[in-house]
């Protein structure tokens, strides 16, 4: 299978050269995906309304690739604030609770301080 580039069609992705996603084999690697709403062109302030746009952005981009949320194998959760972790896991329960995938939980400055989380995964194709 060759690879295939999926993108969001955000100005990052040309200005710095990255994709949203990439297929690769059978597996799908989505670059880390904060909560900016596409639609609205906006972020919200609440990391809890970030952490559930960011899942409906990952969302997009596997289904595009051809997966799913259920196919997910690893995670990656990146904070700036330790504090707002413990407050998404409803969230993270909500979008990977049938997937459970390996997780890691950092803690590192974003590039702009809208930006309360960002979440990058791993999936699996569908079979």
């Amino acid at each position: 299978m060759s690879r295939k580039h999926i993108s969001s069609g955000s100005e990052f992705e040309s200005k710095i050269g990255y994709s949203r996603a990439v297929v690769d084999g059978d597996y799908v690697f989505v670059s880390g995906t904060t909560g900016y709403n596409y639609q609205t062109m906006s972020i919200a302030d609440d990391p809890v309304e970030q952490a559930d746009q960011c899942f409906k952005n990952i969302e997009k981009a596997l289904i595009e690739a051809g997966s799913s949320l259920d196919n997910i194998v690893r995670v990656h959760y990146i904070f700036p604030d330790k504090r707002d972790f413990e407050p998404c896991w409803p969230v993270f329960k909500k979008y990977l609770s049938v997937a459970r995938p390996a997780a890691t939980m950092f803690v590192a400055g974003l590039l702009d301080d809208a930006m309360k989380l960002e979440i990058e995964v791993t999936a699996r194709l569908s079979t």
